[in-house]
């Protein structure tokens, strides 16, 4: 049977079956179950397969954090071999100091509790493990200009957020480009979003577009290839990586002299 047949029978979309027949992604014991059926395999083996299913489940380091995270990302995230983000608004999570991650959740999140604060910072570092692991991810990262000059946790946090990201950026496995105000309009606008690309699975990916209650996953082709082509496009617009490095620099340095974070703007 085909990828698109199997999908067909399950009414998901063949990228689905392809992620899971690859291993770059979970599957529930349902999805196992259902596929095999598909297949024809002995029921013996289809329960014996189930519940390897079902305590892989419980293998992820994030799952322990269910009752703070809002969507099936870091999952998605974990397996992916590239990720391309784009972001308007804050530093992402792969990279955020701790102290920004802080004052970025309590002014996002007003009377929030110290305890779930500390569990999303904790689910954020295990997160950035991924640029440093053995075997990192490719990390692809466009930052709208604004993201830099807005003074999150005040000037001596941002300056800390500035230092690390020129940190990061030197590693082989992150790319960081600033877009600036100077590109003017441009196709981002219409929100932030993540490309996760698996190259083990001929070439299927998915898009996560961010949003307040969790954010939307998308796998249609016509969708990919057009978050694809705003990527593409937000990158020729931006300056380069060293430009970008040059620049982040320059911002480090006045908010340095600026305890409040006055003139940075100028």
């Amino acid at each position: 049977m085909t990828i698109d047949q199997v999908a067909a029978r399950l009414e998901c979309s063949a990228s689905k079956i392809s992620r899971i027949e690859t291993g770059q992604t979970g599957v529930t014991p349902r999805d196992v179950r259902d596929i095999l059926v598909i297949y024809g395999i002995d029921q013996q083996i289809i329960d014996t397969l189930v519940e390897i299913a079902r305590e892989a489940r419980e293998k992820g380091w994030w799952h322990y954090y269910g009752d703070v995270l809002t969507s099936a990302y870091v999952g998605l995230e974990a397996g992916a071999d590239r990720v391309c983000a784009y972001e308007a608004q804050v530093i992402p999570g792969l990279l955020q100091t701790e102290d920004y991650a802080r004052a970025m959740l309590l002014a996002a999140r007003p009377g929030i509790p110290e305890s779930e604060i500390d569990r999303r910072i904790r689910v954020r570092s295990g997160r950035q493990s991924l640029l440093t692991q053995d075997e990192p991810i490719d990390f692809r990262v466009v930052l709208d200009e604004a993201v830099l000059r807005r003074p999150v946790g005040g000037s001596i946090v941002m300056c800390q957020q500035l230092r690390h990201l020129i940190l990061m950026a030197s590693r082989p496995n992150v790319t960081l480009q600033v877009l600036p105000f100077a590109s003017g309009a441009h196709p981002g606008m219409d929100g932030t979003f993540a490309i996760l690309l698996y190259e083990e699975s001929a070439g299927q990916s998915v898009v996560y577009a961010a949003n307040a209650v969790g954010g939307l996953l998308l796998e249609k082709d016509e969708e990919l290839q057009r978050y694809a082509f705003i990527f593409d496009h937000l990158q020729s617009c931006s300056n380069t990586p060293d430009e970008s490095i040059v620049m982040i620099a320059s911002l480090l340095e006045r908010g340095a002299q600026d305890e409040r974070w006055q003139g940075v703007g100028a």
